[in-house]
């Protein structure tokens, strides 16, 4: 599944993980350029202000209905 994150760029979210130390829910994601990135579930799906807006950090793109 793909999310725009706030400033731009799509990202493909690539899979759920647990990380080892503390057992917190990790989102493993792709960027554009291929590097692979991680980041607490909660922080990828967090609201953040921006510009005096709360937006989603990482909107999910709907993907376009084939047809």
């Amino acid at each position: 599944m793909q999310f725009r994150h706030y400033k731009g760029g799509l990202y493909e979210l690539v899979c759920v993980a647990t990380l080892e130390s503390d057992l917190s829910t990790m989102i493993v994601y792709t960027a554009p350029d291929g590097s692979f990135w991680t980041r607490p579930r909660e922080v990828f799906f967090q609201m953040i202000e921006v510009d005096g807006v709360m937006v989603q950090r990482f909107t999910p793109v709907e993907p376009i209905p084939a047809g």
